[in-house]
């Protein structure tokens, strides 16, 4: 089985213009997001977030800012996002500064698998999109996130490999060839944000986007492989090709399943 890639190490190459061309043919509408999400599905999650321009918004695995600084512009609140990558923040700081968004949007490393660097109640809402699977501690995840939410208050957190079918071995070792992952069956994560101390507003599956993006991401790195080549070598195409191809089947299929859940912490 192939050893894991460093799907994020594609930071450093973020504006490139071959980077900027796959993202339009894989989402359509690109705000810089590096994950499953399309723009009608990420303006849908930050709608259930209840926000307003006096709000302050924490986002978890933050990648190149594109979602974060799409979200200020959209509701006019304050953004601060946290990922584990420096070249991710070093990314999104610069994108936020070409944008004249510094003021309302910040960006800093920090690891979401560790206790958050911000006080008891800082935040309004928080947004944690496809990465949720690669916290491992996810109790201990959860519970800090509740700690830095204020009372009353949402967060979403999408899923994308809850086991809802037959996988082999095999394939999830091409499904986690991108970094630490925790797989896990129905009802596991609702368990947990009980234990956590949230309340579960709504569960939906979401799987059909990452069918839909993942699919369209191959055929995007294929129509590119020249241009690709260039700045990954063969061994790394090859390795994401095939990374790409097994989301698509798995999802097409529904072996693995992408779920967003809503949650919120209790008043008083």
């Amino acid at each position: 089985m192939s050893e894991r890639v460093d799907l994020y190490g594609s930071y450093s190459h973020f504006t490139d213009t071959v980077a900027t061309d796959i993202r339009r043919a894989t989402f359509g509408v690109d705000i810089g997001q590096n994950s499953w999400v399309t723009v009608d599905e990420y303006d849908r999650f930050i709608s259930l977030l209840g926000l307003a321009p006096e709000h302050h918004v924490l986002e978890i695995a933050s990648g190149s800012g594109g979602p974060a600084l799409h979200v200020a512009r959209t509701v006019g609140c304050r953004v601060t996002g946290i990922d584990a990558h420096e070249s991710a923040v070093s990314t999104a700081s610069l994108l936020a500064n070409r944008a004249g968004d510094a003021q309302r949007v910040r960006f800093m490393v920090a690891d979401a698998n560790l206790r958050l660097p911000f006080e008891d109640g800082s935040f309004d809402a928080l947004l944690c999109i496809d990465s949720m699977n690669h916290l491992p501690d996810r109790l201990a995840v959860l519970q800090e996130w509740h700690r830095v939410l204020r009372a009353g208050r949402r967060a979403i957190f999408t899923d994308p490999v809850v086991i809802t079918g037959p996988v082999t071995q095999d394939e999830l070792a091409l499904r986690s060839l991108v970094g630490v992952f925790l797989f896990v069956p129905p009802g596991i994560n609702e368990r947990l944000i009980e234990q956590a101390g949230f309340q579960l507003v709504r569960a939906d599956d979401v799987t059909s986007n990452a069918a839909l993006v993942s699919g369209r991401w191959f055929q995007a790195r294929a129509a590119h492989r020249d241009r690709l080549l260039e700045t990954e070598g063969e061994a790394r195409f090859d390795a994401l090709q095939r990374f790409f191809d097994a989301v698509h089947r798995l999802t097409t299929e529904r072996r693995l399943s992408r779920i967003a859940y809503v949650v919120e912490k209790k008043a008083g």
